[in-house]
């Protein structure tokens, strides 16, 4: 991938593909200045030898050809050199490949023997890529018998024509072939024992080695190699090395052998007490609600019914919310010695790779500075550059955005070195240039002021030229947009685009100011049409898996959102140790982070930071299968994605008694001969195609090409390749390129492909209808079906078996911004809860989904408490409601307790204030926010939590879709001047009510109390505290409507007012404060009157 291409925009439906240049940008470079010559068959530098000199395949003509496609015409073509028709000779490093000749002054054994296993993934993915593209050249045969004849396996790089005078019945390779008239789907990667092969004629002039045959020297001579490794092995294992140094490096070895990670547990002094609290309080309930359910209150029975059911309800929440914190447990993470194991210093990394996704849509509400803060944060992380590509989906096709991403990759060439010659941190610009810190701490270097002067005033060099493009885009042209070349910005159409791919860093053309490369950085618009359903975030990010796979194709992926920067630059490095460790890697999809926020006040009003969540529920799930996915700040496995099964541990083989005689063994086993023998002789031929399949369905991409039954005959061979062949296409789409990176499960691109193919690929498979009847959004990808996309993935990824792992390094891996003003946070909490509401009503509800599967019980009950409390809202609404009856009709929800109720009662509370305290002593977690969570999670309830609900049921039962709109109404020049704007919103009305009904409640049950005498008092108290547990709870919502300067708009006063007027008037009405006789009470007076 070259960075200087372009912009690429096309549409594959429509057959387009446009490449524009920006004014003044270079083409492709010229011949002399890449380093040497350019490759005469895919285009890329012919590149340079381990030695530094050119790379010269052909010692006769000196044709340029790469080093890729050398070793693919040895491998696959014809083995001569396109010019000249010589033979290709073996060169220094490259695998020996049958035909050959003994070469004494060549002694390369690492490479020399390298031959490529039959299941070797990169080669069946590279031989099916090249049967796509090649497919047809062969000619069509007719449906009748055909005799058969050798075809050539004509390699892509010869663009089908022969490039030697050999008759293919001379060539040493056996070719694939066409039989019995049948069209060749891809060649075999081996030999297929059940094709007839013709004889071929040899040359008798040479020597059989060149035809593969006769030389063993080589085997003999890779025997005693092994042989002496072994020994050596041994030698070092038993003690016997020698004292002369040699074994120095025997320690390191044997650290970084150790595990990359491990799991701490909680001390028992931590856990038990917790577990035992959480037993008590269950036993608790059982005779709480014993007692409820067994004294009802006649005189108020509905409010007694309401109160019992709401409070039935909230047990239930608290034991789907309690029981996954069971088994919380910490990691940690040795970086020494994954670095001693895959990153020594002056050797190649061995690290995978991995690609990042920043997405954004509108630029107008996602700044593009902090998409620009985030992208930099990626380009200077602590890891081997040419591991890292950064994809930026801008899913608005905004022309804004495209500009800010070129502004950036060209700041990024100062920033990125800058950053790696101090080890700063954080690497955002923006929120390093911010710490109110000393910046001089741990500095040594003498110009290090300096540099940070002139540093920081590129950077608000690079803000004012950011500043200038949003000024500049406030007022749209009214012929669109235009490039600086005069050609029309391809997104002018928001709706209606083609998709466009922009590599604005790559291999050529990406280096920094110091001459060193930078990673790639790519800008990628997926294709939008009227009439498709483009599935918004979840869709965007699948469209970002495809084009990196085509591109890139990073084993690993980690996504962000464009608001939420690098602050930790080992953070992979951290997942890593979690992902690459030998011992629990291969059942992990992904890795989750915690989310931390950059400016939030210091009290948190409106629990922005989650640290309840975080802290404390994600840890108990680690213990289990894993934390659930939130959406950003997460490492997958690119192979969990793709909707495969974990691998599964083998069991170990079964255990038998030897001790039993012999006859009692035949004796039990005897009732089961006949079925055994029934099941011999009965079992069908299609019961291996049908094992075949269920292989090649979902338990790994080594099954995918069809690794067919070895019995199978050729016919059956060659039918169930083609079935399977379909069934990939069905499942992942009609790209053969994107198909066959499917099939590496370790990563890496297609060598056989040229950049520009790979870019006309890329183009279509973020197509707009590429989605369609494949697996896509179902059991692939990001999972489509509601708003909150990352509960549906992470939840699929665990019914498959997979287990994820909860990564918290010291330093906080990733940072973001949160909503600080309530209206903000409450249309957030909004779309959070109307997605759990989808997912109820979808078809993947864990309530009745995946049974069966790799789900485990504790970690379902998480899953169904994620999409089942919005519905507490009902209850807790009802329940808020309750006390301002109470002081307004004078009636409670209990009878006159008696001194044993009295014991449950307080034992109850006892229990809940208990459990809390020890969820802070071993979690961490402050008493403030364990307290602002509580707080939210009423004023959510009554607000975000209800309407979600209602807009979920008008959606799923009427198929009306509601929205919400939010007015700004101003805020203040001041640090945190946000968390006092106010923007008006319909969710503010139901929590304003409730004050208002327990603030008149109060004051009625007062004013009655002092009427009544004294008493009334003891009764009112319960009341009360009933009261004011609603009025603290929503103190927050309270001061927030407030605000510093009396900012509440009059529309929610009046309505708050009217409706808690209305409702105590009705009461009143109904039930006034008179106290109620049948008629005068009449006294004898002792006067005869008549």
């Amino acid at each position: 991938m070259e960075a200087g291409a372009g912009l690429v925009a096309g549409s594959h439906n429509r057959n387009e593909l446009v490449v524009i240049r920006r004014d003044g940008e270079p083409g492709p470079k010229p011949m002399n200045q890449q380093n040497g010559r350019v490759c005469q068959i895919c285009g890329d530098d012919v590149g340079l030898t381990p030695d530094g000199e050119p790379f010269v395949a052909c010692n006769e003509c000196a044709f340029p050809i790469c080093r890729d496609c050398y070793e693919y015409e040895r491998r696959e073509g014809t083995q001569n050199c396109p010019q000249c028709k010589t033979r290709f000779k073996r060169l220094k490093g490259c695998a020996r490949v049958p035909g050959d000749e003994e070469e004494e002054d060549v002694d390369d054994l690492e490479n020399e023997f390298n031959w490529r296993d039959k299941h070797d993934s990169q080669y069946v993915a590279e031989s099916m890529l090249h049967a796509h593209l090649s497919y047809g050249r062969g000619g069509d045969f007719d449906g009748g018998a055909q005799p058969f004849q050798p075809i050539p396996n004509v390699p892509l790089l010869t663009n089908g024509q022969m490039v030697d005078d050999i008759p293919p019945e001379q060539h040493a390779l056996v070719p694939s072939f066409m039989g019995n008239g049948g069209k060749r789907i891809h060649p075999l990667p081996y030999a297929d024992p059940n094709l007839p092969v013709q004889p071929r004629s040899m040359d008798p002039s040479k020597d059989l080695a060149a035809y593969g045959y006769g030389s063993v020297a080589w085997k003999e001579r890779m025997e005693s190699w092994k042989q002496k490794q072994e020994r050596m092995h041994q030698t070092r294992n038993d003690g016997g090395g020698n004292d002369d140094g040699d074994d120095a490096d025997l320690p390191l070895m044997d650290e970084a052998r150790q595990p990359l990670s491990r799991k701490v547990p909680l001390p028992s002094s931590l856990i038990n007490p917790y577990r035992m609290i959480i037993i008590i309080r269950l036993v608790v309930l059982g005779f709480f609600f014993h007692y409820r359910v067994m004294h009802p209150v006649p005189d108020a029975f509905a409010l007694w019914l309401i109160s019992v059911i709401c409070e039935i309800w909230f047990a239930m929440s608290w034991i789907l919310d309690q029981f996954p914190k069971w088994f919380p447990i910490e990691r940690e993470t040795y970086l020494d010695r994954l670095t001693l194991r895959f990153d020594k210093e002056g050797q190649p990394s061995q690290l995978a790779p991995i690609d990042f996704f920043v997405s954004t849509v509108d630029p107008l509400k996602e700044p593009p500075l902090v998409t620009a803060n985030t992208v930099l944060s990626i380009l200077a992380v602590d890891y081997p550059v040419d591991k890292i590509s950064c994809y930026v989906s801008d899913d608005g096709a905004a022309m804004l955005t495209f500009e800010a991403l070129s502004e950036t990759s060209e700041f990024a060439k100062k920033w990125v070195p800058f950053c790696k010659r101090y080890s700063l941190e954080p690497r955002a610009p923006e929120w390093y240039f911010q710490q109110k810190i000393d910046y001089l701490k741990d500095k040594v270097a003498p110009n290090f002021v300096r540099e940070r002067r002139a540093m920081k005033r590129e950077y608000e060099e690079f803000k004012v030229r950011i500043n200038a493009l949003v000024a500049k885009a406030q007022k749209v042209p009214e012929e669109g947009w235009t490039m600086q070349d005069g050609t029309p910005w391809p997104g002018n159409n928001v709706r209606d685009h083609p998709g466009m791919i922009q590599v604005f860093l790559g291999q050529s053309g990406g280096h920094d100011v110091e001459g060193n490369e930078l990673p790639r950085l790519v800008y990628a618009s997926r294709e939008k049409r009227p009439g498709y359903n483009h599935h918004k975030k979840a869709g965007a990010m699948n469209a970002l898996v495809r084009v990196s796979a085509v591109l890139t194709n990073a084993p690993y992926l980690l996504n962000l959102d464009c608001d939420h920067y690098i602050n930790n630059s080992k953070a992979i490095k951290e997942a890593m140790c979690f992902m690459m460790d030998p011992l629990v890697g291969k059942k992990v999809c992904y890795v989750q982070f915690p989310q931390r926020f950059d400016g939030i006040d210091r009290h948190d009003r409106y629990a922005n930071r989650n640290v309840v969540f975080f802290d404390i529920n994600m840890k108990g799930l680690d213990g289990i299968q894993g934390p659930i996915y939130v959406g950003t700040g997460c490492v997958f496995r690119r192979q969990a994605l793709y909707g495969y099964d974990a691998p599964k541990t083998k069991k170990p083989p079964s255990r038998t008694c030897n001790c039993w005689p012999k006859w009692c063994i035949c004796c039990c086993c005897f009732g089961n001969r006949k079925t055994k023998k029934k099941t011999k002789t009965t079992k069908p031929k299609m019961e291996k195609l049908k094992r075949f399949f269920k292989k090649a369905e979902n338990q790994s991409p080594a099954y995918a090409l069809g690794e067919i039954d070895e019995a199978a005959p050729g016919a059956e061979n060659e039918k169930a390749s083609i079935v399977n062949q379909q069934k990939l296409e069905k499942k992942f789409g009609q790209s053969s390129v994107f198909v066959a990176s499917t099939l590496l499960e370790n990563g890496g691109t297609l060598k056989s492909a040229s950049p520009a193919s790979l870019l006309k690929e890329a183009i279509h498979v973020i197509s707009c209808g590429y989605e369609d009847k494949t697996d896509w959004g179902k059991d692939i990808g990001w999972i489509y079906g509601s708003v909150t996309e990352d509960i549906l993935t992470g939840f699929k990824m665990h019914c498959h078996g997979w287990r994820s792992i909860y990564c918290i390094p010291k330093r906080a891996a990733f940072k973001g911004s949160a909503p600080l003003n309530l209206s903000d946070r409450l249309h957030q909490v909004l779309r959070w809860a109307l997605g759990s509401i989808e997912i109820f009503f979808s078809n993947h509800c864990p309530l009745w989904y995946g049974y069966g599967g790799g789900l485990k019980c504790l970690e379902r009950f998480s899953y169904i408490n994620s999409i089942v409390y919005p519905w507490t809202s009902i209850p807790l609404l009802a329940y808020c409601t309750l006390p301002a009856i109470c002081l307004l009709t004078g009636k409670f929800i209990t009878p006159e307790l008696t001194n044993v109720a009295s014991l449950w009662f307080m034992s109850l509370f006892i229990c809940i204030f208990a459990t809390g305290i020890l969820e802070m002593r071993w979690s961490g977690v402050g008493i403030d926010d364990w307290w602002r969570n509580e707080q939210f999670w009423v004023i959510g309830g009554v607000s975000s939590h209800l309407f979600a609900v209602f807009q979920g049921l008008l959606k799923v039962i009427a198929g009306i879709d509601t929205s919400f709109t939010v007015t700004s109404k101003g805020g203040d020049d001041e640090d945190f001047s946000e968390l006092y704007t106010f923007k008006w919103t319909t969710l503010l009305i139901p929590p304003t009510t409730l004050l208002l009904l327990n603030f008149i409640g109060v004051v009625a049950g007062v004013s009655n109390a002092i009427n009544n005498g004294y008493e009334s008092w003891g009764p009112l108290f319960g009341k009360l505290f009933f009261a004011f547990w609603v009025i603290v709870h929503l103190y927050p919502f309270l001061k927030g409507l407030v605000g510093r300067q009396n900012r509440t708009p009059t529309i929610v006063i009046v309505w708050s007012i009217l409706l808690a007027s209305i409702f105590s008037l009705l009461w009143v009405r109904i039930d006034p404060f008179l106290a109620k006789s049948d008629g005068p009470l009449l006294e004898e007076c002792g006067l005869d009157c008549n």
